[in-house]
């Protein structure tokens, strides 16, 4: 069984960090509205009326392999994270953060790998992500 319960440690310099979906879902009624906030235009239009709970089959483009998931975050991950514009300078850390993660296919990285990528302070980083309070299901490993 996985352990859940929040780490008594500290995060670090070089501690990972992830989105935690699961944890979004359980905490956020309106997690899906902020989504689609961060879709392209387009897209925000497509999913702003529709029930967009329901999982659909989603297909590989490299395997082929066809799993179950979510439509707005398999669009948001595979088509509005890599619009131009899509990281701009001037959004909010946590959001610049945020979309870094889809960007990057939510691949765990630590404050100082973000910090090299956003061309941000990690000690700044690490202050906004590794509080006790978590931001956009954003959490360590």
């Amino acid at each position: 069984m996985e352990n859940r319960l929040p780490s008594l440690l500290k995060p670090n310099l070089r501690t990972k960090f992830h989105i935690d979906f699961d944890w979004w879902r359980s905490q956020d009624r309106n997690w899906r509205n902020a989504l689609v906030a961060f879709m392209c235009p387009e897209h925000q239009a497509k999913f702003a009326d529709s029930d967009s709970s329901a999982e659909f089959d989603l297909v590989d483009p490299k395997t082929a392999v066809v799993t179950r998931g979510d439509a707005i975050l398999d669009v948001l991950t595979h088509h509005c994270a890599h619009q131009e514009g899509f990281l701009s300078g001037s959004a909010p850390l946590v959001d610049t953060i945020f979309k870094y993660f889809l960007v990057n296919e939510n691949q765990p990285l630590s404050a100082e790998e973000l910090g090299e990528k956003l061309q941000r302070q990690p000690a700044m980083i690490l202050a906004t992500i590794g509080s006790s309070r978590v931001y956009k299901g954003i959490r360590p490993l």
